[in-house]
């Protein structure tokens, strides 16, 4: 069974409280539940963790490298001004989902650029806690082929 870490940046842990007119009701733990049982069903094991600090998030990808086939990230607000969490990215040598639950797009203009993307190996954005399905859906395609 191939394994995959999916990764939860700052403020995620409010999910269900923060702003639910723009990340949604549903909790980081409720995404996690369903990750896990799509996972399942996918003959995936999915492992999530979430830390506000950024230092923690690299620790989690370097461990990644370790155990995990795949990562999928939401790096939350480090997307757009971590240079340090790109190249942990970059560095783990697996394929990266990068996740946001709104549609980043379309909102204040400092949101439009990640520094992230460019080193994985695609981004899912926009579809709320669906976002995380698709890129699940989407890392299997990259492993099964």
């Amino acid at each position: 069974m191939k394994s995959i870490l999916v990764l939860h940046g700052p403020n995620l842990n409010l999910l269900g409280e923060r702003e639910p007119e723009v990340y949604g009701r549903m909790t980081l733990a409720e995404i996690d539940q369903r990750l896990s049982k799509l996972g399942e069903q996918m003959n995936l094991e999915v492992r999530s963790f979430q830390s506000n600090s950024e230092g923690a998030l690299i620790d989690a990808l370097h461990q990644a490298r370790l155990w995990a086939q795949g990562v999928i990230f939401n790096p939350g607000g480090y997307t757009h001004t971590s240079v340090a969490l790109r190249d942990a990215v970059a560095g783990i040598g697996l394929p990266v989902v990068e996740v946001h639950l709104s549609n980043v797009h379309a909102r204040e203009e400092f949101r439009r650029i990640s520094m992230i993307a460019p080193v994985c190996a695609g981004s899912i954005v926009g579809f709320g806690w669906h976002s995380y399905l698709l890129a699940l859906h989407a890392l299997s395609d990259i492993l099964f082929g």
